[in-house]
């Protein structure tokens, strides 16, 4: 190509971007994404008891199970399950677990987290 087409064409690729400017749109809707999960090897264990402790970086979520619910336990509660996860992965799973509590008591009624009360509850009925 000689010089002088090519600065011709450059100069129409210049304006053509300007006379086509796409308007402004609203940014596409969120889409989720299916993610493929293999819970193959996963391992299921029942739980009753939970702490969490962590540094600055991440939070570190401790299961076991409480052989003695009621009052403070005589022995050690064994914790068979860790979870270490940032922050970001925390927040997720605190809204993931808000959201199925909230449907769960819509349907079934509101759950009563301390034992005094659930037990006050039952023994009048």
């Amino acid at each position: 190509m000689a010089k002088t087409e090519k600065s011709a064409e450059a100069a129409e690729a210049a304006v053509a971007p300007a006379a086509e400017a796409p308007q402004p749109t609203q940014p596409p809707a969120q889409q989720q994404a299916q993610v493929q999960v293999s819970d193959a090897d996963a391992i299921s264990l029942y739980a009753n008891f939970c702490r969490v402790t962590g540094t600055p970086e991440e939070l570190i979520i401790d299961f076991g199970l409480n052989q003695q619910p009621m009052g403070v336990p005589k022995d050690p509660i064994v914790v068979k399950q860790r979870i270490i996860v940032n922050f970001y992965t925390a927040k997720r799973l605190l809204h993931a677990l808000s959201l199925s509590v909230q449907r769960h008591e819509q349907v079934f009624g509101v759950l009563e987290t301390d034992i005094q009360k659930r037990v006050q509850t039952q023994s009048k009925s």
